[in-house]
């Protein structure tokens, strides 16, 4: 049963005062043209302040795993703020975030046991990094300091995930950043940066070769580490050919260097496995989750560690000082208490094997409109993340010209019609909660459909017109 609607008594009036008083993630003067401001949640919808509902086809974005208005992950931290809310991080832990870290041992593929709790995916990345230097320093290799990520990637908005990160629509007005991260080009096989076709491999895998080059002419012992997203989520939902990340594994045993996974998003099920790693059969020396392990119900993130590189950070502190890194609310009580909650509705219920079920009849949903609408080009992703590249000229892969704005409109008139996704100009992604059911994946379907022919509709018509 859905519970009922609540109104806020003078929506506008509300809405004017949040937007004194708050700063939203889009510039706020065009934010404030059309204000969303979400009232409630259940299960796979929200309501905005005027009662009207929407399909979340993102959990709110890649967190809400298992569902709005999860009642036993909200008991859960019920029982935990009875008990304990708060520990003292600087002299100790708590039973509960041991209890976690155990939890995660048990979940992560390999050796991947041992865990440092943080409070969200920019701090856990850039825990990772700071990982990777002082571990390389603890082994006698201080020189190895230098990060290779990837343009197009995302690691978070701190100072150091920001310079690991690839976007200059968000580095460069904070920039200078810090030194000491190298970028390569994203493995994006339907626009591929060499201009070469993948075709089983005969592309010679030049995204993941560059990289070894990279070390190669950085110096091997100048370089730290390789930080990848399994799954690029910013440049498009980035898709790596299956030879990309086992090259990456064998070139970081190579030269020393430790393969780090943003598994931020991909993470808790969101690929159809636990973790992406299972899913591409890699692991990685440190893995790094975060958004949906709580489900959205509190920040949490982790950083998970390979048993031998977890183990240069143990001995007498007169020699070796430990992983130099901490914040204030690392294992916070009640953030574990419904972390373990969610892992647990994930395993009981199954949750990764209907993700790889909804996400088969995601893909095929995206196939048929793909056989009904020319502008869809590429289809990428696996289990609930999955995106679609529009295209002016399937043929030709010629995208639609900036002026067109092709996948925001699409992704804008989808929200106007009750659908939240994530949209950029060329590309419209999904990643519904790992609870969705065949009618809802279907619903969502439609009402991207219906946006989708809108679009075109009016993108025929002002072409035209003109």
């Amino acid at each position: 049963m859905q519970p009922p609607v609540t109104l806020i008594s003078d929506a506008q009036s509300a809405e004017e005062t949040f937007l004194r008083q708050i700063f939203v993630r889009d510039q706020m003067a065009e934010w404030s043209r059309d204000p969303l401001v979400m009232a409630r949640a259940d299960g796979v919808h929200y309501w905005d302040i005027h009662g009207r509902r929407y399909l979340d086809a993102l959990s709110g974005i890649y967190v809400v795993s298992v569902g709005h208005n999860n009642r036993r992950v909200i008991e859960a931290m019920r029982q935990q703020l009875d008990v304990l809310h708060f520990s003292p991080p600087m002299h100790g832990t708590n039973p509960v975030a041991v209890r976690l870290a155990n939890l995660l041992a048990e979940v992560s593929p390999g050796d991947l046991n041992t865990c440092k709790f943080e409070c969200g995916g920019a701090e856990v990345t850039e825990a990772a990094i700071k990982l990777a230097r002082q571990y390389h320093r603890l082994t006698g290799h201080p020189g190895k300091y230098k990060i290779v990520s990837r343009y197009q990637s995302w690691h978070g908005s701190t100072m150091g995930s920001l310079a690991a990160s690839g976007l200059k629509s968000r580095k460069t007005v904070n920039e200078p950043l810090p030194a000491g991260f190298l970028h390569a080009l994203p493995p994006t096989c339907y626009r591929c940066p060499y201009g070469k076709r993948y075709d089983g491999g005969a592309c010679g895998i030049t995204c993941a070769d560059v990289i070894e080059q990279m070390i190669d002419l950085e110096d091997p012992e100048t370089v730290a580490a390789i930080m990848v997203e399994p799954i690029g989520h910013t440049g498009g939902v980035i898709d790596p050919p299956p030879e990309y990340l086992p090259l990456l594994r064998e070139y970081c045993d190579r030269h020393n260097v430790l393969l780090i996974f943003d598994e931020i998003i991909t993470g808790a099920g969101r690929t159809g496995r636990m973790f992406a790693a299972e899913t591409f059969g890699v692991t990685p020396d440190v893995l790094c989750t975060g958004k949906g392990l709580s489900g959205g119900f509190a920040p949490i993130s982790a950083m998970i560690v390979r048993r031998p590189i977890a183990d240069v950070f143990w001995g007498p502190i007169e020699t070796n000082p430990g992983f130099v890194e901490g914040h204030t609310n690392e294992g916070h009580p009640v953030a574990c208490a419904a972390a373990i909650a969610v892992l647990q509705e994930i395993l009981e219920r199954d949750l990764c094997a209907n993700a790889r079920q909804q996400g088969d009849r995601l893909r095929a949903g995206f196939e048929r409109l793909a056989a009904k609408f020319d502008c869809i080009g590429d289809i990428r992703g696996k289990g609930l993340l999955q995106a679609i590249e529009f295209v002016e000229d399937r043929e030709g892969r010629r995208s639609f010209p900036k002026s067109v704005n092709f996948g925001v409109r699409v992704g804008r008139r989808a929200l106007a019609h009750g659908l939240l996704c994530r949209f950029d100009p060329n590309w419209i992604a999904f990643g519904p909660p790992l609870i969705s059911t065949a009618e809802q994946i279907d619903e969502m379907l439609a009402i991207l459909e219906r946006s989708l022919a809108e679009t075109l509709d009016e993108v025929l018509s002002a072409r035209r017109d003109a």
